[in-house]
């Protein structure tokens, strides 16, 4: 039997984490979800109040098919290249959810009520083209309720700036270290430099920094399980939860500083730690772990929607459970590295192939979209 305690608690769940501080946003978008009222659905009863898009995503929803025939024949008809194709389908399902979402952007001053896009997986290590893609992209959806996506490689980070100071909100995504993590927040702040000192007012520029959490878990501790030691086994599920509290840490620090301060004075916002990649992927742990481990104010936690809904259905939130956690997440890092586990060799591969599977999707979402254009009598090419 379950408790009236028990019952608030999970029932509750969602209403409890945004009320502790974090915008739920959805990890999923499809045509379908659009156009059959769900996606408002969740607006209305689970608390979503953002979207998030990957090429995964969209292969996944476009590669079905389903709700794109139309657009897909009127395409085939013009005889557009692929790519052209893919942006034209994208773009209009974020420019369709971002109307969905434009009273909660309204209702939070342009807190939340977002819907990113991510550039072209293919541009991550070209500066320029990357900046040449979310400037198009920003025009194409042409809603102020979009965040153009850019991976936080080394080539995206001067991106990042120039997107910024161009005025275009940004979510930088595929960020696992923390070290690279300071390189995001550095590189978003001199973007609001930019934008001031171009005359832009900053309080309509916002950002959000995607850092991945599970990933980080799957890779580490298939090493611990490898080694099978006692002491490795014991911190198998606590790497990534260290990881996105100290990130939380430096995020605290760096918008406390003097050179954020300047730029509030000019209604500048904070760049929102995100926490990304919350699906659990071993069935030892709770499904909801990364989200009742990670309730900080001022976050962002995007959740596909079976995280959401077991959330909903068993999420135990009992508050911020980030802040008081730097000293045993410090501690727990620091027992990994003692265990011979590179935690600069773990990120910097996520990184590589977080990057890789991107583009492979990307290429996938092509290839079935050549095919239905083919399909369709054109040449997709």
């Amino acid at each position: 039997m379950i408790t009236v305690t028990e019952a608030t608690a999970t029932a509750g769940a969602l209403r409890r984490l945004s009320e502790a501080g974090v915008s739920i946003w959805l990890d999923d978008l499809s045509r379908r979800r659009i156009e059959s009222g769900n996606l408002a659905e969740l607006i209305e009863t689970k608390h979503v109040v953002g979207v998030t898009t990957n090429p995964s995503i969209f292969q996944a929803a476009i590669g079905s098919g389903e709700g794109y025939e139309e657009q897909l024949a009127d395409l085939a008809t013009r005889g557009v290249t692929v790519d052209e194709a893919v942006r034209m389908m994208t773009t209009a399902d974020v420019r369709a959810a971002a109307d969905v979402l434009r009273p909660v952007y309204e209702a939070t001053g342009g807190r939340d009520g977002w819907v990113s896009i991510e550039v072209d997986p293919r541009l991550a290590h070209d500066t320029r083209a990357t900046v040449a893609e979310a400037r198009q992209l920003a025009w194409l959806v042409d809603r102020p309720n979009v965040m153009i996506k850019i991976p936080a490689t080394k080539a995206g980070l001067p991106a990042i700036t120039e997107v910024i100071g161009a005025g275009i909100s940004v979510n930088v995504t595929l960020i696992f270290s923390l070290e690279r993590y300071r390189e995001v927040m550095d590189a978003y702040l001199a973007g609001l430099e930019k934008a001031q000192a171009a005359g832009l007012g900053l309080s309509d520029i916002h950002s959000v920094a995607s850092f991945f959490v599970s990933r980080v878990d799957s890779e580490i501790d298939k090493r611990l399980t490898l080694l099978g030691t006692d002491e490795a086994l014991a911190l198998k599920g606590k790497a990534a939860l260290a990881n996105a509290r100290l990130a939380y840490e430096a995020y605290e620090n760096v918008f406390a500083g003097d050179r954020f301060t300047a730029l509030a004075g000019a209604r500048a916002n904070t760049q929102r730690p995100l926490w990304a990649s919350t699906g659990v992927k071993d069935p030892a742990f709770r499904d909801t772990l990364y989200v009742e481990e990670l309730v900080a104010p001022g976050t962002v936690n995007t959740m596909p929607e079976a995280t959401l809904n077991a959330a909903a259905d068993h999420g135990d939130v009992q508050g911020d459970t980030v802040t008081g956690g730097y000293a045993q997440a410090r501690a727990d890092l620091a027992a990994v590295e003692r265990l011979g586990i590179s935690y600069d060799e773990v990120v910097e591969q996520l990184e590589q192939e977080g990057v890789a599977k991107f583009e492979v999707a990307w290429q996938d979402l092509l290839d079935a979209v050549t095919k239905s254009l083919d399909s369709k009598g054109v040449d997709g090419e």
